[in-house]
């Protein structure tokens, strides 16, 4: 699974917040439309310019933000 190359940013375009494929479609639309029950069909159906592997670079960009190392200092 290694779908990151999907994932642009571009201070020009949306803000510089992480778009799907240099489209205006941010990684955090596709996430709250998952996260309000959407399904991948309902958002291929609704979004029929995304592939189904936009979806996957979402959810991994997004597992990849939250997943950090931590340091204890001693």
């Amino acid at each position: 699974m290694n779908e990151l190359q999907r994932i642009t940013v571009d201070p020009d375009q949306c803000g510089g917040r992480p778009c799907i494929r240099g489209l205006r479609v941010r990684v955090s639309d596709i996430l709250d439309l998952l996260a309000a029950g959407a399904t991948r069909e309902e958002i291929l159906e609704d979004y029929p310019y995304l592939e189904e592997a936009d979806i996957n670079a979402a959810l991994e960009y997004a597992a990849r933000q939250v997943d950090h190392a931590v340091v204890h200092v001693a």
